[in-house]
C-alpha cells in the first residue's frame, strides 16, 4: 500500500487547497492582460453551459443536500446563468472604465487575482454559478470551496463551467473547486498567500472565519427580514400572495425572503384571511413550541436537518395535520428575541406575524426584528404612503423593497437593485459591503490623474480655489 493511502484526510484536503490555490494563481497570471471582449466571450460560454445544465445541477443539489425544491432550484440556476449573466454584459471591468475629461482622470480596471469562493449548502449550485461568472467577468481566477453537504453538486457545477471556459480560450484552472468541502481546507484556502480576496456566503461561523483569514473579504450576514403591510397597501390579497410565494420559494432557503410580517391594525384581520387563502396555516401555541424545538437546538442554532423542508414535512415532524395546500406555517407572536425562538431567522417556509397600532409601533417592531439577527440585510414594505416609506427607510437595512416580493426584489429581478446572488449587509452586521455584490466589486480601480491645477497654488492663501 502506498504512503498516500495512509495520508490523513484532513492533511490531504489541506494539500489540495494549497495545490488549487497555486494552480489558480498560475492560471490568473496567464489570463492577465485579457481584453474585456475576450473575458466576455468566456463568461458567455460559461453562462450558456450553466443554462443548459440548470436542471441537472438542481437535481444534484436537492438530492445531495436534502434542501429545497427541484423546480425552484432550476429557476435559481437560470436566474444566475441568464438574468445575472445578461446584466454583466454591459459592465466594463477591465481596461479603461471611464474618462473624466474635465478633471483629467482616467479610471482603469484591474483584476484582484485569485478569489476564494465560499459556497453555502442552502443555495450551492446557483451561488457557484454566480461567483464563477462574476470572477471571470472581472478578470480573476476562482477556487470554490463548498459546504461538506454540497461538495458533489458544487464540484459538478464548476466542472461544467470550467470546461466551457477552457473551450472558449481560458487557461486551465482559472475556475476550480475543492473536492471535499472540509473546514480545514477552506481555512487553508482563505489564508493562502496566492489568494487575494474571499467571497463568503454561509453561516455565521463561516463568515467569522472568512473575516479572520487575514484577507480582504466580501461576506454577507444573516437575514431576519421583516415586511410591513401598511393600511395604504393597494391590494392586501396581492401583498399576501407575494409574501407567501417569496417565503415558500425553494422551501425558504433564501435569506433575503421575508421572515416576519408586521401588520397595520386597520388591515390586519383582512390580511390574515388573505394569507390563509394563499396557503398559510397558523399554528396553535402548543404546535409553535413543538416547531421551535424541531427547528432550533439547545444553543439556539438552526437544526440542519430541519432546514429547507416543505411546510407539510415540518408539520408532519411535529405531529400536526394541516391542509394539503399548505405552503407556509405561521405563528402569531408579540415578542422578539431569544426567549421566542421562532422570531429568529428560519431557513424554511415559516412566517411570524405581529400586529401594530400605528407607524411608530411598526417602526419599533421592524427595528426589533432586524436587531435580532437581521441588521443590514433587507426590509420589505407594502403600501403607497410615501411618508411611511420614508420613515421606515431609516431602519438598518441595505435593501428597502417596496411592493414586490423581498426575494425577487432583493436579488434584483423585480426591483432596481443590482442583479446578484450575493447581498451585502453593511457594517450593521460586520460586513464591508452593503451593495448587491457584482463583478465591479472584484476589481481594483486605478486612476491616471494628470495635473489639473498648478502645484505651486498650494502655497497661495486660497490654495488655488
Amino acid at each position: 500500500m502506498s504512503e498516500a493511502s495512509y495520508m490523513d484526510p484532513e492533511l490531504s484536503a489541506i494539500g489540495e487547497a494549497r495545490t488549487k490555490a497555486r494552480d489558480a494563481r498560475r492560471a490568473f497570471e496567464a489570463f492577465q492582460g485579457v481584453s474585456q471582449e475576450q473575458a466576455d466571450r468566456i463568461v458567455e460560454a460559461m453562462a450558456e453551459a450553466a443554462r443548459t445544465s440548470a436542471a441537472e445541477l438542481a437535481r444534484l443539489a436537492v438530492d445531495e443536500t436534502g434542501y429545497g425544491i427541484y423546480e425552484d432550484k432550476i429557476l435559481k440556476n437560470l436566474f444566475n446563468a441568464l438574468f445575472c449573466a445578461n446584466a454583466m454584459k454591459t459592465m466594463r471591468t477591465l481596461g479603461v472604465l471611464w474618462v473624466d475629461e474635465v478633471n483629467r482622470v482616467t479610471a482603469i480596471g484591474a483584476p484582484m487575482g485569485v478569489i476564494a469562493g465560499i459556497i453555502p449548502v442552502t443555495n450551492p449550485t446557483s451561488t457557484t454559478i454566480y461567483k464563477c461568472l462574476a470572477a471571470v467577468k472581472s478578470g480573476n481566477a476562482i477556487v470554490c470551496t463548498p459546504h461538506p453537504r454540497a461538495a458533489k453538486c458544487c464540484a459538478r457545477t464548476v466542472e461544467i463551467m470550467a470546461a466551457a471556459a477552457e473551450r472558449a480560450g481560458a487557461p486551465r484552472n482559472l475556475v476550480s473547486c475543492l473536492s471535499g468541502g472540509q473546514l480545514a481546507a477552506t481555512r487553508e484556502l482563505m489564508s493562502h498567500r496566492d489568494v487575494a480576496l474571499v467571497m463568503a456566503t454561509g453561516g455565521p461561523g463561516m463568515v467569522r472565519a472568512a473575516y479572520s483569514s487575514g484577507k480582504p473579504t466580501l461576506a454577507v450576514g444573516a437575514g431576519n427580514v421583516p415586511v410591513y403591510i401598511h393600511r395604504s397597501v393597494a391590494d392586501v390579497e396581492e401583498a399576501a400572495l407575494m409574501v407567501v410565494t417569496s417565503k415558500s420559494f425553494d422551501n425558504g432557503t433564501a435569506c433575503v425572503a421575508e421572515q416576519s410580517v408586521v401588520l397595520d391594525e386597520p388591515i390586519a384581520a383582512q390580511a390574515l384571511q388573505a394569507f390563509q387563502r394563499h396557503g398559510t396555516f397558523f399554528l396553535p401555541p402548543d404546535a409553535q413550541d413543538r416547531l421551535a424545538r424541531l427547528l432550533f437546538g439547545e444553543r439556539g442554532a438552526l437544526n440542519p436537518d430541519a432546514v429547507g423542508q416543505t411546510a407539510l414535512e415540518l408539520a408532519r415532524r411535529i405531529g400536526l395535520s394541516v391542509p394539503a395546500n399548505t405552503r407556509v406555517l405561521a405563528a402569531e407572536l408579540t415578542e422578539v428575541g431569544p426567549q421566542v425562538p421562532l422570531s429568529a431567522e428560519i431557513l424554511g417556509p415559516v412566517l411570524t406575524f405581529y400586529r401594530t397600532s400605528d407607524l411608530e409601533a411598526a417602526y419599533r417592531q421592524c427595528q426589533a426584528i432586524l436587531a435580532f439577527g437581521g441588521e443590514g440585510h433587507t426590509l420589505g414594505i407594502h403600501g403607497q404612503d410615501q411618508d411611511m416609506i420614508a420613515r421606515l427607510s431609516a431602519l438598518a437595512a441595505s435593501r428597502i423593497i417596496v411592493n414586490t416580493p423581498s426575494l425577487l426584489g432583493g436579488m434584483g429581478f423585480s426591483a432596481g437593485t443590482d442583479p446578484s446572488f450575493m447581498l451585502g449587509t453593511g457594517t450593521w452586521s460586520g460586513s464591508i459591503v452593503s451593495d448587491n455584490v457584482t463583478p465591479m466589486h472584484l476589481i481594483n480601480i486605478k486612476r491616471i490623474a494628470h495635473e489639473n491645477r498648478p502645484w505651486r497654488d498650494i502655497y497661495k492663501p486660497t490654495m488655488g480655489l
